[in-house]
């Protein structure tokens, strides 16, 4: 056995908003249908957070979660990375409320690369566990998007929801977290962002009123190309880099974004569209919280194994992307699938 130090999953969860938002919601919104919605994203519903509940309190709900699958009291924790682009406020970070709800003790800090966000986070993590740095290492990905809708833009309000998802790192004798590829070109950060409400444009009433501070994306179009054609080079890369080859992998949990760019990064790299867990129907896109939020369904609904070669792959605004490849270590859960 290795002397070397690794990182694995110990444990996941997730936490969704109980309110329920079916496509007709849109229908006295935008020019759009149920039938629209399906057919250009597979989406049906998305969930949508309440008054009181906010990006920590998700984010807190799916970390208990992670560390009651992993058997760990939240104490045990020496890091924490909360993955988002939808914080509770511009200062302090949302890792302080989620630290405070959980009763941490340890360091914490946010992280932002958009929907990407928890594919950079593992990889962060997983080094800090290889490195010495931590012991466990909890990552968690979580929005709060339906508060940064335009809800009178069709091609972005339907397609976003809310939810969290976390995962607990520990270390291993054994390699868990295989490695990570990451990407950015900064040069596109104009084709998915909110314009105003930052130090580079304080928000005014006008940008309110003009829903400047709400998501604009400028050509969804040639948003959905470049997703399709990053995340399967940053797949292959990984793949490439590892001696594995696509029938190698036996689950692929990529960015829930549409399920068109899934279906078109499967077959880019050539993958079986068994082993692609689709999971956006009735949760749609959740940003950094999709790829937890998956992973955790899938491995309630028992398609997650211990042994599994995994393959997480996420883009998005920045614009980022990347992938991350596992060795699947989580124990089979007891019970049936989470919220």
């Amino acid at each position: 056995m290795s002397s070397e130090r690794h990182a694995r999953v110990a444990g996941v969860g997730s936490a969704l908003p109980a309110r329920v938002v079916p496509n007709s919601y849109f229908e006295s919104l935008v020019e759009t249908s149920d039938e629209w919605i399906q057919d250009r994203t597979g989406i049906r519903s998305r969930r949508f957070a309440s008054d009181g509940e906010t990006t920590s309190t998700l984010a807190a709900d799916a970390a208990a979660q992670a560390l009651e699958s992993a058997g760990l009291p939240p104490t045990s924790v020496d890091l924490l990375i909360v993955a988002t682009c939808t914080p509770d406020r511009p200062l302090p970070s949302t890792a302080s409320f989620v630290q405070a709800r959980l009763g941490m003790t340890c360091p914490a800090f946010d992280l932002n690369a958009a929907c990407a966000g928890f594919v950079y986070g593992l990889s962060v993590g997983g080094a800090q566990i290889r490195a010495g740095a931590s012991d466990r290492v909890l990552v968690v990905g979580a929005e709060v998007l339906s508060r940064v809708l335009n809800m009178t833009d069709r091609t972005t309000c339907v397609l976003f929801g809310d939810g969290a998802g976390a995962v607990v790192l520990e270390p291993a004798a054994e390699p868990g977290l295989l490695d990570s590829r990451l990407a950015l070109d900064g040069t596109q950060a104009e084709l998915l962002t909110i314009p105003a409400g930052g130090t580079e444009e304080p928000a005014t009433e006008e940008d309110v009123r003009g829903n400047r501070t709400k998501i604009h994306m400028q050509d969804g179009q040639a948003v959905f190309r470049q997703a399709v054609v990053a995340m399967a080079e940053a797949c292959r890369e990984l793949l490439d880099k590892s001696g594995l080859a696509p029938a190698d992998l036996d689950a692929v949990i990529a960015h829930q974004a549409n399920a068109r760019i899934i279906a078109a990064v499967g077959k880019r790299l050539g993958l079986d569209p068994a082993k692609v867990f689709v999971d956006i129907a009735e949760v749609g896109n959740t940003s950094a919280a999709s790829i937890p939020i998956a992973m955790d369904r899938a491995w309630r609904a028992g398609r997650l194994h211990p042994g599994d070669v995994v393959l997480t792959t996420a883009f998005g605004a920045g614009l980022a992307w990347g992938a991350n490849l596992l060795r699947w270590t989580a124990p089979t859960p007891i019970g049936g699938a989470g919220s």
